[in-house]
């Protein structure tokens, strides 16, 4: 069988998978039964768009959270189904009773814009108002750029080190660490068994994590470029450019989980170190979960 290129994302007690036809996600039910869903690989993945280096990026980085939080979503339902203590608020009721199927597109499409929203307060907002208190020390562009950069770096691994506290976001992190086994597993031509992805690492070059890491990197560099005359302007020249960032990334990333050179490696390896935090060891209930996941994408039929 032909290799094709897979990646993934971890989910409550599950694993979603994704190829070039299609993605699955497989989840844990509290009962023990694995469940599958299947769904083909949306429109625009299939356009000329997607074949432009850098605008794929673009495209992919975006698309792949709307793919995420519906995934992190349609797991949480197993689970919000088996607690009795769940209730839907007024607000998911109204919206279900007025749009109806499209009531999870919409709360969707507004948990990616609440997130980019997070992500861009703590982690371009902030950092670029508090260096700027700096500019009356630092004048050149270069060093303030630098702290910034520092800054912005720490607070992310500062972020991942206080959640990786959390109870349920260890499990998310388990199973993290079990569809980056189960991809090398697959990758390396072995049969899609526990017992075989056990004895893979759980950091791989094209993990989401190192991606989020090349993107601080490039934006440090790219951004170093912006003046600091003004901090709003500042942070609209970054917003204006963060898709070129994202592209770039995207299509380093891609670089790396093909090439086995020495300089790729290295610009790796600050990524894998990263995912040190973000994966844990899975056990084998989890790895079979992530090949589940796998094997669905893997084999082409009517449900795709």
């Amino acid at each position: 069988m032909e290799k094709v290129s897979v990646g993934g994302q971890a989910l409550i007690e599950g694993v979603m998978m994704k190829g070039p036809d299609g993605l699955a996600m497989a989840v844990r039910k509290s009962d023990g039964e694995i469940v599958v869903k299947k769904e083909p690989v949306s429109k625009i993945e299939k356009s000329k768009l997607y074949k432009i280096p850098v605008l794929r990026g673009v495209i992919a980085f975006f698309n792949s959270m709307i793919i995420g939080v519906r995934a992190i979503t349609y797991s949480a339902e197993f689970f919000e189904e088996g607690n009795s203590q769940y209730d839907k608020g007024k607000f998911e009721k109204w919206l279900e009773e007025k749009l109806g199927d499209k009531a999870d597109d919409i709360v969707t499409y507004f948990s990616v814009f609440l997130a980019l929203a997070m992500a861009l307060l703590i982690f371009m907002f902030i950092p670029t108002f508090l260096i700027n208190f700096l500019k009356n020390i630092f004048t050149n562009r270069l060093v303030l750029s630098g702290f910034e950069g520092t800054l912005k770096i720490l607070m992310f691994i500062g972020y991942i080190i206080i959640i990786s506290r959390m109870k349920e976001i260890k499990r998310v992190f388990e199973y993290h660490g079990a569809e980056h086994k189960v991809i090398y597993c697959y990758e390396s031509g072995k049969l899609l068994t526990p017992e075989n992805a056990r004895e893979f690492t759980t950091l791989h070059p094209r993990c989401g994590t190192s991606f989020l890491l090349f993107v601080m990197i490039i934006s440090i560099i790219l951004f170093s470029f912006i003046g600091w005359e003004s901090p709003i302007e500042r942070i609209i020249i970054k917003l204006i450019l963060l898709p070129l960032v994202a592209g770039i990334s995207y299509e380093i990333i891609k670089v790396a989980g093909k090439s086995k050179s020495k300089i790729m490696r290295l610009l790796s390896y600050p990524g894998l170190m990263l995912q040190k935090l973000t994966t844990k060891e899975p056990d084998d209930s989890q790895l079979e979960v992530a090949i589940e996941a796998l094997k669905s994408i893997l084999v082409k039929d009517q449900d795709l």
